[in-house]
């Protein structure tokens, strides 16, 4: 049995999506069922609920070898690594309980940073925790999500620009959430592999949010800009959004991070990168969000 956290979220449905055909026997944990395909809801055990409750867990759990475990943000919560612990705790207690043999993890690459780095931080301690179960444990290490670019297709259409916290002239690397449910299915999939090992997604660029802009100019046939913005105007900004004090500072501080290079060793070290170039990315993804 495979159980799938997050089935309805941007990573979590295209894994379930490859899975489902797989002939292997499929569990979700679903806040709200009805968001899930209907022939998704007649093919796969549901359990409802949210994956940080403990009674949930220990019914999904029940019989389970594998696991997708993924912490969903939320952007109102008033501490970053309180939401992601307290998912996590409860997961562990319940993974020790019931037998699960092997969890693939989705967090971030960086680990080995060492300073703050905003959300990133807790997504590390959750790592630690779930290696401390002895649980068999891969985690898949991701940089810049390109489905975040997604968020600018308002302004993209307006104005042409997009708005970033990031250097505008110093690479980030990136990733496409494709490649990422990919890695993660295969590895669902795989009862051979045991030990903890990190496993960077990353794709095959090096391209700088200004260069970004230049590949969006292109393919979308319009000018793309790319507006560099200061770090306490970005957490302003998303506060003014709705996130809480604590999130807007974390993806504040998650790209101060990121302009240290906390990407930049595991980029560097990289042996085979992700399929999807961010070109590819936004011919298949972007164009289509951005109308006209």
């Amino acid at each position: 049995m495979i159980v799938i956290t997050a089935p309805t979220g941007r990573i979590g449905h295209q894994v379930l999506g490859t899975l489902i055909d797989s002939g292997r026997p499929l569990r979700v944990i679903a806040r709200d069922p009805a968001r899930l395909e209907p022939r998704t809801r007649e093919r796969v055990d549901i359990v409802q609920g949210s994956h940080s409750d403990p009674e949930v867990l220990a019914e999904a759990f029940a019989g389970a070898d594998s696991l997708l475990w993924l912490v969903p943000p939320d952007p109102r919560a008033e501490s970053v690594q309180d939401h992601y612990l307290g998912f996590t705790r409860p997961a562990c207690e319940a993974l020790t309980a019931c037998g699960v043999r092997r969890v693939v993890g989705i967090t971030s690459l960086g680990r080995a940073y060492g300073g703050p780095a905003g959300l990133l931080t807790p997504a590390f301690a959750m790592d630690a925790l779930i290696e401390e179960t002895g649980v068999d444990y891969r985690a898949l290490a991701m940089p810049f999500f390109m489905e975040n670019l997604l968020h600018h297709v308002e302004a993209l259409t307006s104005t042409g620009t997009f708005s970033t916290a990031n250097t505008v002239d110093r690479p980030l690397a990136t990733v496409a959430t494709r490649d990422i449910a990919e890695v993660a299915a295969r590895l669902l999939l795989d009862d051979s592999w045991s030990g903890r090992e990190t496993v960077p997604v990353i794709g095959p660029d090096d391209l700088t949010p200004e260069e970004m802009a230049q590949v969006m100019s292109e393919v979308l046939e319009r000018p793309v800009r790319a507006r560099q913005v200061a770090l306490e105007d970005y957490a302003a900004t998303m506060a003014r959004y709705g996130a809480s004090g604590a999130w807007a500072r974390g993806l504040a501080d998650m790209a101060a991070a990121q302009n240290d290079g906390i990407y930049d060793a595991e980029r560097k070290a990289l042996a085979a990168p992700a399929p999807t170039g961010f070109r590819q990315w936004c011919r298949d993804v972007l164009k289509p969000a951005v109308p006209g």
